[in-house]
């Protein structure tokens, strides 16, 4: 299948330019292998993550995705058995250094998981209150409006701040958890498949707001969706699984590039459905 016929078949909205602009790294990981209990679940992985761009990872599922997600704001921890060796940089600090407090990179390195999971609370305390967890002292109605609007959701609930958060629909519940995220001010913001359970028009402004939010923050995104990668990201990171079930890097690049001149055969069978 040539670059064009790929293009359409996918979907592909490429309004970048073909090797976009790299700023400066961001997120560096160096030779990572995650290991649940004896397991060993990815090897080896090394990327640099651009700031102000948004990467996707791609790739079939079990390959490592979410697992390598995790480890860049250290949500592994959170997992019984789980190890990291090599090294993940932000900023240029170790994140796995042992003065590190991950309660703080947490704050730094936000994340938004594959199902809404709002605060059954009201639309205004699911915002207010991590900043207030974490000792903002300034003007919560601004930082309310603020970060509703910098999720695009504010025209839609300014006038219901008081509604439990469980009555917005799927794609509202998922944008006010972007805007929790935003709250708190990180610099980096992780998705974790944000759309999957979304309709179109709701992934469409889900997708249309990942564009406008990386103006201000570096966004890493898993994604099985294909024509979502094409569109939203910069670079794309695809990870493939061996025989032993373990994930690795098999090929990492501007997205363009990787989608219409591919560097690995297993990168154009799986961008083309050949499998996955």
């Amino acid at each position: 299948m040539n670059t064009s016929n790929l293009a359409e078949a996918l979907n592909l909205g490429f309004e970048k330019a073909a090797i976009p602009q790299q700023n400066k790294t961001t997120i560096a990981l160096e030779k990572v292998n995650i290991k649940y209990g004896s397991f060993l679940a990815v090897k080896n992985v090394s990327l640099d993550i651009y700031e102000r761009q948004v990467t996707a990872f791609i790739g079939p599922s079990g390959c490592g995705k979410s697992t390598v997600l995790r480890s860049i704001n250290r949500m592994n921890d959170m997992i019984r058995g789980a190890s990291i060796e090599g090294t993940v940089l932000f900023n240029g600090h170790d994140l796995y250094d042992k003065d590190v407090d991950p309660v703080l990179i947490r704050r730094k390195i936000g994340m938004v998981f594959q199902k809404p999971n709002p605060f059954p609370k009201s639309i205004y305390e699911n915002i207010a209150w991590g900043a207030r967890i974490n000792g903002f002292k300034g003007d919560y109605d601004e930082l309310v409006e603020t970060s509703l609007r910098s999720a695009a959701l504010w025209d839609e609930v300014k006038d219901k701040l008081k509604q439990n958060a469980l009555r917005l629909s799927g794609g509202q519940q998922q944008r006010l958890c972007i805007a929790r995220t935003i709250a708190v001010q990180p610099e980096v913001i992780l998705m974790d498949e944000p759309a999957s359970a979304l309709d179109p028009i709701a992934t469409g402004k889900i997708e249309d707001l990942i564009h406008e939010l990386k103006a201000s923050y570096t966004i890493i995104i898993v994604t099985h969706n294909m024509g979502q990668a094409s569109r939203v990201s910069d670079h794309t990171a695809f990870f493939m699984v061996d025989k032993q079930r373990t994930g690795y890097l098999q090929e990492y690049a501007p997205t363009e590039q990787l989608f219409l001149n591919p560097g690995h055969k297993k990168t154009e069978e799986y961008i083309s459905g050949k499998f996955g």
